[in-house]
């Protein structure tokens, strides 16, 4: 499955988009971050980690997912 990431410096934001329903919950609380029309669609570094975090943790599909920039790290190293 294709993963798309958006990193932060602090944490990575994963995008599935085969799993991405399409509620539009992230446009609506984060335009600033989330513009469809836009490429890349998502800039992290234009909203905090912290409203980053609460904005995945009301996506609906699971589609938005968030990893620790310390963890992707780890990932890769092994």
């Amino acid at each position: 499955m294709e993963v798309l990431k958006y990193p932060n410096g602090e944490i990575t934001i994963l995008w599935k988009p085969k799993t991405c329903i399409h509620a539009g919950i992230c446009v609506r609380t984060l335009p600033q971050v989330y513009d469809p029309k836009a490429r890349p669609w998502i800039r992290p570094e234009n909203a905090t980690t912290q409203e980053l975090i609460n904005q995945v943790a009301s996506c609906p599909s699971g589609a938005l997912t968030i990893i620790t920039d310390d963890a992707e790290n780890e990932t890769k190293a092994q």
